[in-house]
């Protein structure tokens, strides 16, 4: 397999908003065999890094799911969307703004408690083992538009996550893997 010729056939199969948002990143030096690092609000590009020298000990459906599956959650996260936690983290700022100038201590602590509560609340939903699930179920529906069934997708995904655990030593998956290896059973 060429390094060139198959991130071209990678290109291919990603959904356009993920060719936008995301760029294949060949790292060799890298004990994972694919790896993204959580996508921070002022990162416009949201990198996929591959081994490509343990890539290859994939077979090119497990490769075309897992990429799939890192496109969609990498494209999932959302920062800046209209909700209760996106609207208090707003009000907190403002909040802060509007009494440090009155130079009122308790209030400055009020506003930025709300402000960092709110922060931390859309942090652990974009982190959540929902959103690795969710992620699953988008790479899923993608490749059933790339001419795979729902249940074949499910399967080569499950094995794909499977498979990265050997290649990548481990004795066993994750804790967050053996969730999203049951959720994936349950479609087969």
């Amino acid at each position: 397999m060429e390094t060139n010729v198959e991130i071209r056939r990678l290109l291919d199969i990603m959904p356009a908003s993920g060719r936008m948002m995301t760029k294949i990143v060949i790292k060799p030096e890298q004990t994972k065999v694919i790896d993204a690092t959580f996508p921070l609000p002022w990162n416009k590009e949201r990198p996929i890094y591959i081994n490509f020298d343990l890539w290859r000990r994939l077979t090119k459906p497990q490769r075309d799911l897992l990429l799939l599956r890192t496109v969609s959650w990498l494209t999932q996260v959302k920062w800046f969307k209209p909700d209760i936690y996106q609207g208090m983290a707003i009000a907190g700022v403002l909040g802060a703004f509007v009494e440090s100038a009155q130079a009122d201590p308790v209030g400055i602590v009020v506003a930025g408690g709300l402000t960092t509560l709110s922060m931390l609340r859309i942090w652990r939903t974009n982190r959540s083992q929902q959103t690795e699930l969710d992620a699953d179920e988008a790479a899923i529906h993608v490749a059933q538009r790339r001419g795979y069934s729902e249940a074949e997708a499910a399967q080569h995904l499950l094995s794909a996550i499977e498979a990265v655990a050997k290649i990548e030593g481990r004795s066993g998956l994750e804790f967050t893997e053996l969730i999203r290896s049951q959720n994936l059973r349950a479609i087969r």
